[in-house]
């Protein structure tokens, strides 16, 4: 049986279509690697082409070695000779080594060697060329903390993939900035040029040139590789579809396969363009749809149709499978990110023991937007004992900016963890260099002490230049005041380094007792929980202080610096504080995240990523929020720093994870031409998926909707879609409401199937604003919770019939904190007190809706106090919870 009996009939024409350019338009899950490997042999075989004469390139080096492979089992007995199957990158190292020279330009003076790169040049990595640029700012003068190297080569980059040479981009420039990037930009070219190099995207480049330039060589080639197979075409960028231009001469046997409805890396200089005007470059090309899945179910396919074909720029298919029905989209909605993690974890581990019960071997996929999201899933799935792997990035406590800001945690709770303190103390870059590092390391071997001691003592003694001794300094102030800031004694510091007070240092010890510590001689009972001592305990929604919180519920500036309060009840009858209260339950302190805030302002680590402008800054920006919000979390379950960082290192934990792990973690963007029984796709949210950077220009959001519907493509078997509805942001101290994606919209609401309880259906014809978080009634995720696999069987048993459940109690609820307390071995009462009715004017109650001037409409979610001085918290649904005093409020009855 010839293999051609393999295919259906459109893989066959694909294959046996051999003269002429032809565009393979290959769905999801067609079979397009299978076409391109038997298209080789076919030409072998078949066609009687010689196997050297047949190039085929692809983008990675494991794609190009698994066609190798295939092409090898199909023919391999047939001839010695073999195609050509490579990278892009790695061709044209191969043309620029033979004939790199014919670029050379002649002498005016005779004798002088000839100008140009010679056969032996060298390719110069990230590191590489980011040392040349350092060099030439430096030779320059260009200050490189206003315009950084990163910044430079990022720019370098975008020119030469669009093909610019550096007055080309000068002529473009529309500010100084990139002037001054444009004349950098023909140094770094001189500087590789001076030093026989080439960087990557040269490689690209100088091949194109040579082929352009020297008729001779692109008749060799011509003549040699007469079959050209183009692989991902969608993915290529200009000097790639320049190459494949002059690689196809005058035949023009060029076969393309790509799939529009997966290009995903414009932000790599991909242009979607090349395969979308295929036929006009090839006026006589022959198109070939290729929409037969073999991946994917029906309901599958039909809901990542329906989402892609509200883009315009696409050429369309019509994807089917003989895998009919199936079961339909899950859908689960949940309250905050949390819950959405942990509801992953608790469907996932159902899942691998219903697989392993059936002998099958089970794998999972979660997909996110963003690498920032792992956090939360990693955490979720450590809960639940699972193992995972991680792919697309580092485990989350692994990256760079993560290890950066959680080794200054470590300096600060411990200065004399010297592999910490090395870390950062030139990160980012403060002026600390290798020779004064050098130094403090020789005094701390001669004095005996840490390198902490060393630049205390260093600065003392004044044993450095001046400019690094100003640099150590500004280092050393940083990690006292973040010292400071956590033992409460931020005020008293300030002062005692302006000299404003001298007497404050003289407070006495015992008036701050009760502020950091608790009294441990207290018996069990003695800790009976009283309400009124909820406020003052770390679970409060409000922040480190007792001011004023502005909009976003951050402490007002005015308030910044002043010592915790003491909160009302804890007050004695005569003013004074109640020291057996108030040791109960210590004065709110500055949480870890408030200290992760501080460090990331004074070091000004976003502001240079941010001044960075490229993709990969951003991603790292976003990592460093997350990290954030995980302090966050950390502060609402009452942790202090040195539990927070032990959470940490118990995370980031270089487990040696199974290569067949059953569970992986990765971005939409890593998870192209991967497939997994089942998929969790998630944070389907506005300003999430699709990304807040994308909004403003169709074509991003259109990339946005082609990222979704590749990893909608992922799922095998089955597929669930989640969001949640609150998610805490960067820079908030509560969560904020979110916005369903406009791509849930999108899919057909009878191929969805609601995971939970019944809720406002988002969907096809109904309004994202219409989703509340009051129509939740499903199993509640927590950390807290003594038995999730239980609870989730109790909720999800019989979700069609089961009984409307009480709402979830929000975490900072007299019940939950007690449960809390209760998990870690404290006995508590909880006072059974009837409900007080409100006394005030207006009396607003939970469950009430409200109109605020600013913030709209809202539901009333928790009252505190009574009276017109009650502060009561508000739901917006456009801008989450508010804590607002009910005298100053100015609301109104809805």
């Amino acid at each position: 049986m010839s293999f051609l009996d393999q295919l259906n009939p459109q893989q066959r024409e694909a294959v046996e279509t051999t003269e002429g350019p032809v565009l393979i338009l290959a769905g999801a899950g067609s079979g397009k690697t299978r076409v391109i490997t038997y298209r080789i042999a076919y030409l072998i075989e078949h066609a009687g082409v010689m196997p050297e004469s047949i190039l085929a390139m692809t983008f990675t080096n494991k794609a190009a070695a698994e066609m190798g492979e295939r092409v090898e089992k199909l023919v391999g007995g047939l001839s010695i000779a073999k195609p050509v199957i490579s990278t892009f990158h790695s061709f044209c190292v191969r043309v620029l080594r033979r004939d790199i020279e014919a670029l050379q330009i002649r002498p005016a003076t005779p004798g002088q060697p000839p100008i140009g790169h010679t056969k032996k040049f060298v390719i110069y990595d990230e590191s590489d060329m980011q040392s040349v640029v350092k060099g030439i700012m430096k030779r320059l003068g260009v200050d490189d903390k206003q315009l950084t190297p990163r910044i430079v080569l990022s720019r370098i980059s975008w020119a030469k993939n669009h093909m610019l040479d550096p007055q080309e981009l000068y002529l473009q420039s529309a500010d100084p900035k990139n002037e001054k990037i444009a004349h950098l930009f023909e140094e770094y070219r001189k500087e590789l040029r001076k030093a026989n190099a080439l960087d990557f995207d040269d490689l690209l480049l100088e091949a194109t040139r040579l082929l352009k330039s020297v008729p001779s060589v692109r008749e060799y080639y011509n003549r040699r590789f007469q079959y050209l197979l183009i692989d991902e075409y969608q993915d290529t960028n200009r000097p790639q579809y320049e190459l494949m231009r002059m690689l196809a001469g005058e035949r023009h046997n060029v076969c393309a396969v790509g799939d529009e409805d997966q290009s995903i890396y414009s932000w790599r200089g991909a242009d979607i363009r090349n395969i979308l005007e295929f036929e006009q470059d090839f006026p006589e090309a022959k198109i070939i749809r290729l929409e037969q899945n073999y991946r994917s179910t029906q309901n599958i396919l039909q809901a990542a149709s329906s989402v892609v074909a509200n883009n315009l720029r696409r050429k369309g298919k019509n994807l089917w499978t003989s895998r009919q029905g199936g079961a339909k989209l899950g859908y689960y909605e949940a309250p905050d990110g949390e819950n959405e993690a942990l509801f992953a974890a608790d469907h996932i581990a159902k899942y691998l023991r219903e697989a392993a019960q059936r002998g099958e071997t089970p794998r999972a996929a979660v997909l996110y937007r963003t690498n920032s999201q792992s956090r939360l899933f990693e955490e979720a799935m450590r809960r639940y004992g699972l193992k995972y792997k991680v792919v697309g990035g580092f485990s989350f406590y692994e990256r760079a900016e993560i290890k950066d800001m959680i080794s200054y945690l470590k300096v600060i709770q411990n200065p004399d963890d010297s592999i910490s303190l090395l870390r950062v103390v030139n990160t980012p870059a403060r002026g600390i260099g290798k020779g004064t590092v050098d130094t403090i390391e020789s005094i701390a071997l001669e004095t005996g002490l840490s390198l902490w001691g060393a630049i205390g003592e260093a600065i003392r003694r004044r044993l450095l230049p001046q400019r690094a001794l100003a640099a150590l300094k500004s280092f050393h102030q940083l990690i006292v005041d973040a010292q400071a800031m956590l033992a409460g004694t931020f005020v008293e510091h300030l002062e005692d380094s302006a000299g404003t007070d001298g007497t404050s240092q003289q407070a006495p010890e015992e008036a701050r007792a009760p502020q950091v510590a608790a009294d441990d001689s207290l018996p069990d009972d003695a800790a009976a929980f009283d309400p009124n001592e909820f406020e003052n305990t770390a679970f409060d929604f409000g922040g480190a202080y007792g001011g004023d919180f502005d909009e976003e519920g951050a402490v007002s500036s005015s308030d910044a610096n002043k010592p915790p309060v003491v909160f009302e009840n804890e007050m004695g009858a005569n003013g004074n504080v109640d020291s057996e209260r108030s040791t109960a339950f210590p004065a709110p302190t500055v949480s870890t995240a408030d200290v992760l805030k501080f460090l990331i302002d004074r070091t000004g680590y976003i502001k240079l990523l941010e001044a960075e402008d490229t993709p990969e800054a951003f991603s790292r920006i976003e990592n460093l929020h997350e990290l954030v919000n995980a302090a966050m979390d950390s502060r609402d379950r009452g942790e202090t720093l040195d539990q927070f960082l032990d959470h940490a290192a118990l995370i980031s934990d270089a487990d040696d994870y199974d290569e067949r792990a059953q569970i992986t973690l990765m971005s939409l963007h890593a998870a192209k031409g991967l497939e997994f029984p089942l998929v969790f796709l998630s944070g389907l949210e506005e300003g999430l998926f699709p990304h807040s950077r994308t909004m403003l220009q169709p074509d991003d959001i259109e990339e946005e909707r082609r990222l979704c519907y590749v990893g909608m493509t992922r799922a095998m078997d089955q597929l669930i879609l989640t969001r949640a509805v609150y998610r805490r942001r960067y820079g908030t101290d509560l969560p904020e409401a979110s916005v369903p994606s406009r791509f849930l919209e999108e899919v057909p609401i009878q191929l969805i199937e609601e995971l939970g309880a019944r809720r406002t259906r988002v969907g096809a014809g109904d309004s994202p604003a219409r989703s509340r978080r009051d129509d939740h009634t499903s199993t509640h995720y927590s950390y807290e919770d003594e038995d999730q696999s239980a609870a989730w069987k109790r909720g999800a048993s019989q979700p069609s019939r089961q009984k409307p459940t009480p709402q979830a109690k929000p975490y900072n609820s007299i019940e939950n904190i007690a449960e809390f307390f209760a998990s870690r071995g404290k006995k508590f009462t909880v006072p059974k007190t009837p409900p007080e009715e409100p006394t005030g004017k207006r009396g607003f109650r939970p469950g009430q809706k409200v109109r605020h001037p600013k913030y709209g409409e809202g539901t009333v979610y928790q009252r505190e106090g009574e009276g017109e001085e009650a502060k009561i918290t508000v739901q917006f649904p456009r801008f989450g919870l508010k804590k607002l005093v009910e005298k100053y409020a100015q609301l109104e009855r809805a």
